[in-house]
């Protein structure tokens, strides 16, 4: 077993020796130790700040999100919890925050936060861009409803941040993959383009599924596809790419493939010509990108 478990429980319960919990397991926090080992995962972190509570704390923030198994959560990261203590040990975030039952749910006998009030925690306490990221891989997780994410920041107006929070709310985006994805699509919307349509299937002309873009514009038949490192990990997957830009582009898109190494100002204009190539001027997007 890798799950984290409360020192003086084990012993006192006969199931483990304190020679064996000395020699086999290493402390996490206060009391709570991990088998020697055991990389220390989101989840396994989130259980642990839980037992260090006492079993009285509810997770939330990143914990929570990971919980909910949601991706690209940082395993290195501090747990968080909703918590009365404040001075937890090093590895801990405790919030003192106000939650209702209905904002609460159980994952394996863990109280946790709702997808709801987890965004909503997310999008008070992080960076407009990084909550938004943070977010969307939630969204992309679980069947968050944002209508009840908004309802919870009306139930607390008064919340630090409530504005800044409904400003990224209104950029969440659950079509979103990856936070390099989300960060385009950000890009794009901030450089004065429409906002993009997230996950767009294309058909060929018998009706089949050519390709899912990640992002793009029905309208003008241009789409921007992030292309990670994994991409071209394996000559099949690199072949595959290939064949599906071919396929995409004979049916009348402008596909703009984007990588790591693309700077933003690139980006704007390989999209800009892309627009321009199907007949749309872009005076709007010249004015915003001059101020």
């Amino acid at each position: 077993m890798g799950e984290p478990v409360i020192g003086t429980e084990v012993v006192a319960s006969g199931r483990m020796t304190r020679h064996r919990l000395r020699s086999d397991y290493v402390a996490l926090h206060p009391d709570v130790y991990l088998p020697r080992g055991v990389r220390p995962t989101a989840v396994i972190r989130a259980r642990a700040a839980w037992l260090w509570s006492g079993r009285q704390g509810v997770l939330a923030g990143r914990s929570a999100s990971a919980m909910h198994g949601t991706k690209w959560v940082d395993d290195a990261a501090p747990a968080q919890l909703l918590h009365p203590n404040r001075r937890p040990p090093r590895g801990i975030d405790t919030w003192s925050d106000r939650h209702r039952p209905d904002e609460v749910v159980t994952i394996g006998g863990i109280p946790v936060t709702s997808p709801a009030r987890t965004a909503l925690d997310l999008a008070c306490r992080l960076p407009v861009d990084a909550a938004v990221a943070a977010i969307d891989a939630l969204a992309n997780a679980t069947r968050l409803d944002l209508a009840e994410v908004h309802e919870l920041a009306r139930r607390y107006a008064g919340r630090r941040a409530i504005v800044r929070a409904r400003e990224t709310l209104d950029l969440v985006d659950a079509g979103s993959e990856s936070p390099q994805e989300t960060r385009l699509r950000l890009l794009y919307v901030r450089a004065g383009f429409p906002r993009p349509e997230t996950q767009i299937p294309v058909r060929d002309e018998w009706g089949q599924l050519v390709a899912v873009l990640d992002m793009g514009w029905r309208d003008v038949l241009v789409a921007a596809d992030y292309e990670g490192e994994h991409h071209r990990l394996t000559a099949r997957r690199f072949n595959r790419d290939i064949r599906r830009h071919e396929s995409v582009t004979a049916l009348g898109w402008d596909d703009v493939r984007i990588t790591m190494d693309d700077t933003d100002a690139t980006i704007i204009e390989r999209t800009r010509r892309a627009f321009e190539r199907h007949g749309v001027p872009t005076p709007w997007l010249s004015l915003r990108l001059a101020a």
